[in-house]
Protein backbone atom coordinates (compact mmCIF):
# COMPACT_ATOMS: atom_id res chain seq x y z
CA UNK A 1 0.00 0.00 0.00
CA UNK A 2 2.96 2.21 1.03
CA UNK A 3 4.46 1.82 -2.32
CA UNK A 4 1.41 2.25 -4.27
CA UNK A 5 0.69 5.76 -2.25
CA UNK A 6 4.71 6.65 -2.85
CA UNK A 7 3.94 6.01 -6.97
CA UNK A 8 0.74 8.20 -7.03
CA UNK A 9 2.57 10.79 -5.12
CA UNK A 10 5.44 10.40 -8.08
CA UNK A 11 2.72 10.94 -10.73
CA UNK A 12 1.52 13.88 -9.27
CA UNK A 13 4.50 15.71 -8.70
CA UNK A 14 5.27 14.46 -12.21
CA UNK A 15 2.66 16.56 -13.35
CA UNK A 16 3.13 19.63 -10.89
CA UNK A 17 6.60 19.76 -12.32
CA UNK A 18 5.05 19.57 -15.89
CA UNK A 19 2.65 21.65 -15.64
CA UNK A 20 0.70 23.52 -18.76
CA UNK A 21 2.02 27.10 -19.07
CA UNK A 22 0.56 30.19 -20.59
CA UNK A 23 2.70 33.34 -21.10
CA UNK A 24 2.37 36.60 -23.08
CA UNK A 25 6.04 36.84 -24.43
CA UNK A 26 5.37 40.31 -26.20
CA UNK A 27 2.87 43.23 -26.75
CA UNK A 28 -0.34 43.38 -25.13
CA UNK A 29 -3.76 41.44 -25.29
CA UNK A 30 -5.63 44.95 -23.78
CA UNK A 31 -6.87 45.50 -27.48
CA UNK A 32 -8.90 42.19 -27.02
CA UNK A 33 -11.21 43.86 -24.35
CA UNK A 34 -14.53 44.17 -25.88
CA UNK A 35 -13.83 41.71 -28.47
CA UNK A 36 -16.86 39.07 -29.20
CA UNK A 37 -15.33 37.31 -31.76
CA UNK A 38 -11.71 36.08 -32.35
CA UNK A 39 -10.15 33.86 -34.96
CA UNK A 40 -7.92 31.61 -35.05
CA UNK A 41 -5.27 29.94 -37.66
CA UNK A 42 -3.45 27.03 -37.55
CA UNK A 43 0.03 25.71 -38.96
CA UNK A 44 2.98 23.41 -38.24
CA UNK A 45 6.24 24.94 -39.50
CA UNK A 46 8.89 23.96 -38.44
CA UNK A 47 7.53 21.79 -35.70
CA UNK A 48 10.06 19.20 -33.79
CA UNK A 49 8.10 15.95 -33.34
CA UNK A 50 9.94 14.45 -30.02
CA UNK A 51 13.46 14.79 -30.58
CA UNK A 52 13.27 14.72 -34.61
CA UNK A 53 12.19 16.87 -37.21
CA UNK A 54 8.51 16.25 -38.20
CA UNK A 55 10.15 15.22 -41.90
CA UNK A 56 12.16 12.86 -39.62
CA UNK A 57 9.59 11.48 -37.57
CA UNK A 58 6.86 10.75 -40.69
CA UNK A 59 9.94 9.46 -42.40
CA UNK A 60 10.78 7.02 -39.82
CA UNK A 61 7.22 5.70 -39.01
CA UNK A 62 6.51 5.15 -42.53
CA UNK A 63 9.44 3.13 -43.11
CA UNK A 64 8.84 1.28 -39.58
CA UNK A 65 4.96 0.42 -40.96
CA UNK A 66 5.52 -0.19 -43.99
CA UNK A 67 8.02 -3.09 -43.03
CA UNK A 68 4.98 -4.78 -41.28
CA UNK A 69 2.60 -4.34 -43.16
CA UNK A 70 2.99 -2.65 -47.07
CA UNK A 71 0.80 0.34 -47.59
CA UNK A 72 0.25 0.93 -44.23
CA UNK A 73 3.16 4.15 -43.75
CA UNK A 74 1.57 5.69 -46.89
CA UNK A 75 -1.75 5.31 -44.57
CA UNK A 76 -0.47 6.87 -41.19
CA UNK A 77 1.40 9.33 -43.49
CA UNK A 78 -2.20 10.65 -44.62
CA UNK A 79 -3.23 10.42 -41.03
CA UNK A 80 -0.98 12.22 -40.02
CA UNK A 81 -1.91 15.48 -41.83
CA UNK A 82 -5.88 14.55 -41.90
CA UNK A 83 -5.74 14.81 -38.46
CA UNK A 84 -5.06 18.55 -37.66
CA UNK A 85 -8.14 19.69 -39.47
CA UNK A 86 -9.94 16.47 -38.40
CA UNK A 87 -9.45 16.16 -35.08
CA UNK A 88 -6.49 18.41 -33.32
CA UNK A 89 -8.05 22.15 -34.33
CA UNK A 90 -11.60 21.21 -33.89
CA UNK A 91 -11.08 19.82 -30.13
CA UNK A 92 -9.48 23.43 -29.14
CA UNK A 93 -12.10 25.28 -30.60
CA UNK A 94 -14.46 22.81 -29.30
CA UNK A 95 -13.20 23.34 -25.78
CA UNK A 96 -12.23 27.17 -26.01
CA UNK A 97 -15.64 28.19 -27.11
CA UNK A 98 -17.25 25.99 -24.48
CA UNK A 99 -14.92 27.67 -21.61
CA UNK A 100 -16.17 31.32 -22.87
CA UNK A 101 -19.86 30.94 -23.21
CA UNK A 102 -20.50 32.59 -20.13
CA UNK A 103 -17.73 35.81 -21.48
CA UNK A 104 -19.85 35.83 -24.70
CA UNK A 105 -16.75 35.24 -26.80
CA UNK A 106 -16.87 32.78 -29.78
CA UNK A 107 -13.87 31.71 -32.14
CA UNK A 108 -15.16 32.38 -35.72
CA UNK A 109 -14.49 34.61 -38.86
CA UNK A 110 -17.49 36.42 -39.16
CA UNK A 111 -17.26 39.84 -37.30
CA UNK A 112 -13.43 39.13 -35.71
CA UNK A 113 -10.97 41.95 -35.66
CA UNK A 114 -7.83 40.12 -34.35
CA UNK A 115 -6.76 36.60 -35.60
CA UNK A 116 -4.52 34.40 -33.88
CA UNK A 117 -2.13 32.63 -35.51
CA UNK A 118 -1.45 29.36 -33.67
CA UNK A 119 2.00 27.42 -34.55
CA UNK A 120 2.25 23.91 -32.89
CA UNK A 121 6.52 24.25 -32.43
CA UNK A 122 6.69 20.65 -31.05
CA UNK A 123 4.70 17.50 -30.23
CA UNK A 124 5.21 14.85 -28.20
CA UNK A 125 2.49 12.16 -29.33
CA UNK A 126 2.92 9.80 -26.48
CA UNK A 127 2.85 6.22 -26.25
CA UNK A 128 0.50 3.65 -24.42
CA UNK A 129 1.15 -0.08 -24.18
CA UNK A 130 -0.48 -1.07 -21.53
CA UNK A 131 1.43 -1.53 -18.63
CA UNK A 132 3.88 1.85 -19.19
CA UNK A 133 2.47 5.19 -20.70
CA UNK A 134 4.34 8.59 -21.97
CA UNK A 135 1.66 11.30 -21.91
CA UNK A 136 1.25 13.16 -25.30
CA UNK A 137 1.71 17.18 -25.44
CA UNK A 138 2.07 20.00 -27.47
CA UNK A 139 4.21 23.04 -27.43
CA UNK A 140 2.13 26.15 -29.24
CA UNK A 141 3.08 29.96 -30.19
CA UNK A 142 0.14 32.22 -31.06
CA UNK A 143 0.77 35.94 -33.00
CA UNK A 144 -1.92 37.81 -32.32
CA UNK A 145 -2.56 40.15 -35.27
CA UNK A 146 -5.14 42.62 -35.91
CA UNK A 147 -6.92 41.87 -39.26
CA UNK A 148 -7.20 45.18 -41.07
CA UNK A 149 -3.75 46.09 -40.37
CA UNK A 150 -1.93 42.92 -40.14
CA UNK A 151 -0.20 44.50 -36.94
CA UNK A 152 0.80 41.92 -34.38
CA UNK A 153 -0.28 43.02 -30.85
CA UNK A 154 1.12 40.67 -28.75
CA UNK A 155 2.63 36.77 -28.91
CA UNK A 156 1.88 34.19 -26.23
CA UNK A 157 3.35 30.83 -26.05
CA UNK A 158 1.52 27.59 -24.39
CA UNK A 159 3.68 24.92 -23.19
CA UNK A 160 3.26 21.63 -22.62
CA UNK A 161 -0.14 21.25 -22.84
CA UNK A 162 -1.17 17.48 -22.13
CA UNK A 163 -4.25 15.65 -21.19
CA UNK A 164 -2.30 14.13 -18.51
CA UNK A 165 -4.55 10.78 -18.98
CA UNK A 166 -2.46 8.52 -16.69
CA UNK A 167 -5.02 5.60 -16.44
CA UNK A 168 -6.73 6.07 -20.12
CA UNK A 169 -7.42 3.38 -22.73
CA UNK A 170 -6.07 5.88 -24.87
CA UNK A 171 -3.82 3.86 -27.19
CA UNK A 172 -4.10 6.06 -30.47
CA UNK A 173 -2.06 8.77 -30.69
CA UNK A 174 -3.93 11.00 -32.42
CA UNK A 175 -6.78 10.41 -29.66
CA UNK A 176 -3.82 11.71 -27.07
CA UNK A 177 -2.48 14.29 -29.52
CA UNK A 178 -6.82 15.61 -29.74
CA UNK A 179 -7.11 15.52 -26.22
CA UNK A 180 -4.01 17.46 -25.58
CA UNK A 181 -5.36 20.20 -28.05
CA UNK A 182 -8.57 20.05 -26.23
CA UNK A 183 -6.47 20.78 -23.01
CA UNK A 184 -5.12 23.45 -24.54
CA UNK A 185 -8.55 25.09 -25.92
CA UNK A 186 -9.29 25.26 -22.57
CA UNK A 187 -6.66 26.58 -20.57
CA UNK A 188 -6.41 29.31 -22.62
CA UNK A 189 -9.82 30.67 -22.28
CA UNK A 190 -9.60 30.29 -18.71
CA UNK A 191 -6.28 31.84 -18.57
CA UNK A 192 -8.30 35.23 -20.92
CA UNK A 193 -10.84 35.22 -18.64
CA UNK A 194 -8.71 35.10 -15.33
CA UNK A 195 -6.09 37.32 -16.09
CA UNK A 196 -8.50 40.37 -17.67
CA UNK A 197 -7.54 39.90 -20.79
CA UNK A 198 -11.12 40.28 -22.41
CA UNK A 199 -14.27 41.23 -20.92
CA UNK A 200 -16.30 39.27 -18.91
Amino acid sequence: MKKFLSLCALCILSVSLYAQSIVVTSGSLDPLKGEKVLKFECTYEEMLVGKMTEAEYIAKKVDDYNKKEAGRGEKWRENWFADRQNRYEPKFIELFNKNMQDAGIVAGDEGANYVFVMNTDFTEPGWNVGVARQNASVDLNIKVREIATGNQIASIKIRNASANNFWGNDFDSGYRLQESYGKAGREFAKYLIKKGKIDK
